[in-house]
């Protein structure tokens, strides 16, 4: 006796079948599409049955199904569980330049050759991982793919997932070109490795230059910047003369000797773009030189330029940095995105270079930074390394009182070496007649004490040159940790800490010395850095007033510390 077929019907009984199925094992289930499918997949039947209508109505839903995978914009395939490609839709294809048709491929051989990459994005994962092992065990995953190209490589992000309970067992992968944001990172990492190699000029290296030679340092690495980062050849960067308005040459490269020497002052008018730019604080394209009034001729046979203004934190224009190219509509919006970050970097490097040139206009200022160079950071680290020490629990009293005294010793020699630097100070001879405008006060910190905590010993080493100078008792921590155990101390008036303090989170940090000092002035300092832990949002919201960027700048930080506290 041969077995009862077994039969799926979706639906009704077709009406003109008139019982034929009697003879049948028959499941009836639903037209829904979805429970149609589980139950396809499952197996185990001979034949689907199903009206007309209601199979016609199926068939149109997969269509339609199928029509939105084939237009999501984004690239779908599935793969087998070995990773070779099943079925993709069309923007899998433009999506990830397949060089062929991708079915029947390996997905890496589909993408031309990409590897999976680590974190950096240009080195290779571990060969020996398997990418898809995590899906193949019923978890998702994610990873980035490097594609190599002539000229320039490709990025895609891929997203892998299980299908669950498909038979034969499958993935679903989703890929997604990165490359433009990969670049843009690169660019924005790139630009920031330039601030850093600018900032590198070290404050001690260059204290022991004449002003001529920190210039020419200075314009040595700008020009080599501009040339490899930004790949400018054609460029001016002018200094002004706060006092006079006047645009000084700095560099220039490829300008007509006219253009080189022309006098230029920050003006709204009659000064080229350069002027305007100066005056406004406002970056400038001219996308065509013949058809814009406000330019001026700069290298020869130039069609256009971008002119971008040199601005230190807080706004103020320093400079301007102008690039020109004998193509008209040369440069656009990330040309001035990146050339305006660059900006930002040559403009506080050139602010180094200020603070530093000031300072050698002053005998007694050179006395007390060549002391400070060779002791003010090392009695830091005694200063902190006590500190730590002497608040521990101890047994023994005497240790303690050991730990005092060489506190108070190491004050008092940093006290000592500023007292004898002033009185090195040159005494200017008294005017005939006074001044009709009192000056002011050359060190208006005098008799304020500073703490500054950075990780960088740049940092330390600048804010005891620019403290100092100022009239303030300045102590460094290279940590939270040992600018704590300073605070705990004795009380200090103003406190600047890094927004990423090596040892704990910045807003932690901000917290615990307002807990610690709070009649201190707490400022959060930063450079060209990510605030990716938004210390700086939150410590806002706790009360925080200033925000100093380095270089510290005397009017900033002057403000500060005069400022009183912030609770």
């Amino acid at each position: 006796m041969s077995p009862r077929p077994r039969l799926l019907l979706i639906g009704p009984e077709p009406a003109h079948l008139n019982g034929t199925l009697d003879g049948a094992d028959v499941e009836a289930i639903a037209d829904d599409p979805a429970l149609v499918a589980e139950r396809i997949r499952a197996g185990g039947v001979e034949a689907i049955v199903a009206s007309a209508a209601t199979a016609a109505g199926l068939l149109e839903r997969v269509r339609r199904d199928e029509l939105v995978l084939t237009h999501v914009d984004k690239g779908l395939a599935v793969l087998d569980l070995g990773g070779t490609v099943v079925w993709a839709n069309p923007a899998f294809t433009v999506s990830a330049a397949c060089p062929a048709d991708p079915v029947g491929r390996p997905l890496f051989e589909a993408l031309g050759g990409a590897r999976v990459v680590g974190p950096d994005l240009t080195r290779p994962a571990d060969p020996a991982a398997d990418p898809f092992a995590a899906a193949r065990a019923g978890r998702p995953l994610s990873f980035r793919l490097r594609c190599p190209a002539d000229p320039d490589p490709r990025y895609y992000e891929a997203d892998v997932r299980p299908v669950p309970d498909s038979q034969p067992p499958l993935l679903v992968v989703v890929i997604r070109n990165v490359t433009e944001e990969v670049v843009q990172r690169q660019k924005l990492d790139a630009l920031h490795a330039a601030g850093q190699e600018l900032a590198a000029l070290d404050p001690d290296q260059l204290a022991e230059m004449n002003t001529p030679s920190r210039a020419e340092l200075l314009k040595l690495n700008l020009r080599r910047l501009i040339h490899d980062l930004l790949r400018y050849d054609t460029i001016e960067v002018r200094l002004l003369d706060r006092r006079t308005g006047e645009l000084r040459p700095l560099i220039e490269d490829g300008m007509t000797a006219e253009a080189a020497g022309r006098v230029l002052y920050a003006r709204p008018t009659g000064n080229g773009v350069t002027g305007h730019v100066a005056f406004t604080g406002t970056s400038y394209l001219c996308h065509d030189a013949a058809d814009d009034p406000l330019y001026i001729r700069g290298a020869e046979g130039a069609r256009s330029s971008m002119t971008v203004p040199l601005k230190v934190p807080g706004g103020e224009v320093v400079g301007t940095l102008n690039v020109e190219s004998p193509r008209p509509n040369a440069f656009g919006p990330d040309d001035l995105q990146f050339t305006e970050l660059f900006s930002r970097e040559v403009a506080a490097a050139l602010n180094t270079l200020d603070l530093l040139t000031a300072q050698e206009e002053c005998t007694a200022t050179q006395s007390i930074a060549a002391v400070n160079k060779e002791i003010a950071l090392p009695i830091d680290e005694v200063l902190a390394s006590a500190s730590l020490l002497i608040g521990k629990p101890f047994a023994d009293p005497e240790t303690a009182a050991h730990l005092r005294k060489i506190l108070d010793n190491a004050r008092l020699v940093k006290e000592s070496v500023g007292r004898v630097g002033r009185e090195m100070t040159p005494r200017p001879a008294p005017p005939a007649e006074p001044p009709p405008v009192p000056a002011p006060d050359a060190t208006p910190l005098v008799g304020r004490r500073v703490l500054v905590v950075d990780p960088d010993e740049r940092v330390r080493r600048q804010a005891h040159l620019l403290l100092t100078r100022l009239g303030a008792t300045v102590e460094t921590a290279g940590t939270a940790t040992a600018g704590l155990a300073l605070a705990g101390d004795i009380p200090y008036d103003a406190v600047f800490l890094d927004v990423k303090p090596p040892d704990m989170g910045g807003y932690d940090c901000y917290r615990r010395f307002k807990a610690a000092r709070p009649r201190s002035v707490l400022a959060l300092t930063t450079g060209f850095g990510y605030d990716v832990a938004h210390s700086i949002v939150k410590a806002r919201g706790d009360g925080l007033r200033y925000v100093l960027f380095k270089p510290f700048r005397q009017e900033q930080v002057v403000t500060a510390v005069l400022d009183g506290p912030d609770c």
